[in-house]
């Protein structure tokens, strides 16, 4: 496993509920996995060892009630990022940085996405917490 070498800038929105300002940040974290696939050439022959790597995003939503509840969660990606570098993994950890790097724009759009998907689930957690505090 790779480190995360990418991760879109947080998002933060504000939202009213009962009355009162919630801040909510979603952040994104990247987590690369590689897999050693093919075989090395015999001499005169074109190896066909390959890296193969997976980059699921995950996306961390925190949501602050003004009247005290932290709500948190996180979502998993359904669809990860993937693609293949020639020869070893253990040699490629750079270049799939880079490759995952380059792939920013798609991580930023999954967390705006899941940002917008997440705005009923939020409500109803937020609920569910509002009336457990008045019980």
């Amino acid at each position: 496993m790779l480190g995360s070498p990418v991760a879109a800038e947080p998002h933060r929105v504000q939202l009213d509920h009962r009355g009162q300002r919630v801040d909510v940040t979603y952040r994104s974290d990247v987590d690369v996995t590689h897999k050693q696939v093919g075989a090395v050439g015999a001499p005169g022959r074109p190896s066909a060892l390959r890296c193969a790597w997976t980059a699921s995003v995950n996306v961390h939503r925190e949501a602050r009630h003004a009247a005290g509840h932290v709500v948190a969660r996180t979502i998993s990606s359904e669809a990860p990022l993937t693609g293949s570098r020639p020869g070893w993994c253990a040699t490629q950890g750079d270049a799939i940085a880079q490759d995952v790097a380059a792939k920013s724009g798609r991580v930023r759009d999954h967390l705006l996405a899941v940002a917008a998907r997440d705005q009923d689930a939020l409500v109803a957690e937020l609920d569910a917490a509002h009336d457990t505090s008045r019980s």
